[in-house]
């Protein structure tokens, strides 16, 4: 994640410069290829009619259209059938980890598509379940011990989660046969790293202990995404963590502005100095050059949250936009690039998006993946751009600049709920510095007027 000064609108009213203590830089090397890649979720069973390998990689080059760089893939293995939830359970209730689940085909056509996805510059990332197994996986007979019991001496899965058992990391031989189911992939099917699902539920130690020995099994090393959004955990085994936090100041900001409609649930009051305060706290709390994946939608939120557009509304663009240009690494979700509003049945086979013909938001979004690909200043990490703040009257108005190396990129965006002045209380970005519209393609100059949700990029010609 990259280190930053920021300007914070205090009050509305005037802007401030102030740095922080950054944190020791994680241990890990970033890839090249992961400073400027956009990540897309495949979930896999609802992205095409059949839910099939071979329709999967059909779809390799409508993706690679669009501009994503890495395809990660939900759960492919098996799912158990004690205690399965719903038709065809839940992914996440894995039966057998070193095998593909049947209604996505075979192994051979797994390796296969990666092979394909390579050839087209892909990177690809499965989804791994490290916290807990189905409660038929075969490791239940064959390694009781590998699981945790409850009080009365019984396998139980965590909070809610009446499909699987979880696992007990007190035991060596437990930790050695889940790094040994790992590996199979990296050295079988040639994939390129994990997302690991709940990953904080798992003891951090056992990360650390993994992450040297999955590297040394891939040539080249591995890229880790956890689905969490601790500190620890990214320092010395995860590349990049989740951005719950910004995530959930989207949404306070969108429900302040009236503008959420899933739920009456009350959130918190945010303007737009809350993403002022969450960048500078985690700007103290990552290792420098760690990653945080930002987004306005995945496949927990889509389904058991509500979709972006019923949690953000009119706003839904300015954050998708915020999500690519602030530090970090932007994620699309299936359907998203379709402007999909409905979310996806999680434990039945459900109708995938209508992805052709192409529409306005694949135009958006590949316009922001190439925007993203080639601005220097969008850069993930220390080889960034450093965040500039512009403060102004207006309280939901966020405007910022990013520069290096000559890429200079300046967003400007109204995440509140009327149309607002731009009036700058302190220095102003250069009129003749950003002075080309990237989203519309032609010169033109800074607005002096925002309405609700409208936003513009500017880079420096």
């Amino acid at each position: 994640m990259k280190r930053f000064s920021i300007f914070s609108v205090i009050a509305g009213l005037f802007g401030s410069l102030f740095t922080t203590q950054a944190a020791a830089p994680t241990t890990l090397q970033q890839p090249d290829w992961s400073r400027n890649a956009v990540i897309y979720e495949v979930n896999w069973r609802q992205m095409t009619p059949g839910g099939t390998l071979p329709e999967l990689t059909d779809q390799l080059p409508r993706l690679k259209d669009l501009g994503v760089d890495v395809l990660w893939l939900m759960p492919i293995h098996p799912i158990s059938e004690l205690n399965r939830k719903g038709g065809l359970g839940s992914y996440y209730a894995v039966k057998d980890y070193k095998a593909v689940n049947p209604e996505l085909g075979t192994l051979e056509q797994f390796k296969d598509f990666v092979k394909k996805a390579h050839k087209q510059g892909f990177k690809v990332i499965i989804d791994w379940v490290p916290n807990h197994s189905g409660c038929d996986n075969a490791w239940v007979k064959e390694h009781p011990d590998w699981y945790a019991l409850d009080e009365n001496g019984k396998m139980f899965g965590p909070f809610d989660w009446t499909d699987v058992y979880k696992f007990d990391y007190s035991n060596p031989a437990m930790r050695a046969g889940m790094i040994d189911a790992m590996k199979f992939w990296l050295t079988e099917a040639d994939i390129d790293g994990f997302r690991c699902d709940v990953a904080m539920q798992v003891p951090t130690d056992f990360w650390n202990e993994a992450r040297p020995q999955l590297d040394a099994a891939k040539e080249g090393g591995i890229f880790m995404l956890a689905e969490a959004s601790e500190p620890d955990l990214v320092e010395h085994a995860f590349n990049m963590a989740y951005n719950w936090p910004m995530k959930d100041v989207f949404n306070d900001i969108a429900a302040t502005a009236g503008q959420r409609t899933y739920d009456d649930n009350k959130l918190n009051t945010a303007h737009a100095d809350a993403i002022d305060r969450l960048l500078d706290k985690q700007d103290k709390e990552f290792a420098q050059d760690s990653y945080l994946m930002n987004m306005i939608t995945n496949h927990d939120l889509n389904s058991w949250e509500g979709t972006e557009f019923q949690r953000l509304g009119n706003l839904t663009n300015a954050f998708a936009v915020l999500s690519y240009t602030l530090p970090g690494m932007p994620l699309i979700y299936t359907g998203q690039e379709t402007g999909m509003d409905r979310a996806f049945e999680f434990f039945v086979k459900d109708v995938p998006p209508t992805f052709e013909p192409r529409n306005e938001y694949f135009t958006f979004y590949q316009k922001l993946n190439a925007l993203k690909h080639n601005e220097k200043a969008l850069q993930a990490g220390v080889k960034g751009g450093k965040m500039h703040r512009y403060a102004t009257t207006s309280p939901d108005l966020y405007i910022f600049s990013r520069s290096v190396d000559g890429s200079n990129v300046l967003v400007m965006a109204n995440i509140g709920n009327k149309a607002a002045d731009v009036v700058y209380t302190g220095e102003a970005p250069a009129a003749s510095t950003y002075n080309f519209d990237y989203m519309k393609g032609a010169k033109a100059k800074l607005p002096t007027k925002l309405a609700p949700g409208e936003y513009y990029i500017f880079i420096g010609k």
